[in-house]
């Protein structure tokens, strides 16, 4: 079965040249040129990607995105912007999309983008291996790979996809620091410089669901002037 993706995108060109590209690909490619049309395909069809333009007649992205999220659809979505602030790009990561361009953009790097988020998302519909079915615990943060569960203090924890991804594979590397560009390299599956902006998100969005005081972390720590590490077990507050 090819990958359905549905592109959600005002422009007729851009929605048609955005098209053509991906059906190169051999994905399955619906478009909806509004965003009432948008959210309700969103809604009825089953897809692997949702390209989101913000700024929709009707329905602006922002607001699809948080109608999604609302009704627990966790498709990826892939927001584009074309305002020169960030507000829009932030609270687009903040009601749950899962990375951002910025018009106009190259069709190189939105195929990279749609590669990389498809690729991951095909791999979490995956069953788990034996040899990682073993759940992490550390410090009251369980995470159970095989379910893609998270629970703190036995808690249950709902995360989107992304930020299951993201808390693994700092759990799976504890006191290990890494940069920004090196999360987006292992978990967005590509880099790029300039959006490491999408990992502060996530991790600010990981942090109230996962922290008593997000201010004061216990899990996700901050290594100022580096990047971020997560706690090893044990191991006091810094």
């Amino acid at each position: 079965m090819p990958y359905r993706i549905l592109v959600i995108e005002d422009n007729h060109d851009i929605a048609r040249l955005v098209e053509m590209h991906l059906q190169d690909l051999s994905y399955q490619v619906d478009l909806a040129v509004d965003g009432r049309t948008g959210l309700d395909r969103a809604i009825q069809g089953k897809y692997d990607l949702i390209i989101l333009d913000i700024m929709l007649p009707g329905i602006d992205g922002l607001e699809i995105c948080r109608q999604l999220r609302g009704t627990a659809n966790h498709t990826p979505v892939l927001m584009l912007t074309a305002r020169i602030t960030e507000l829009d790009r932030v609270l687009g990561l903040e009601l749950g999309a899962d990375d951002y361009l910025t018009k106009p953009f190259s069709i190189m790097e939105l195929l990279a983008r749609v590669k990389a988020i498809i690729r991951r998302a095909g791999l979490a519909k995956q069953p788990a291996p034996d040899n990682t079915a073993d759940t992490i615990n550390i410090n009251g943060l369980l995470i159970d790979p095989a379910r893609r569960a998270v629970n703190v203090d036995n808690a249950p924890v709902e995360l989107t996809a992304r930020e299951f991804d993201l808390l693994l594979y700092f759990a799976s590397h504890p006191g290990q620091v890494f940069s920004r560009q090196q999360l987006l390299n292992n978990v967005w599956g590509y880099g790029h410089d300039g959006y490491e902006h999408t990992v502060n998100s996530h991790i600010n969005r990981l942090r109230k669901k996962i922290e008593q005081d997000p201010a004061d972390p216990r899990y996700i720590l901050t290594v100022w002037g580096v990047g971020y590490k997560f706690v090893e077990p044990r191991q006091t507050n810094v």
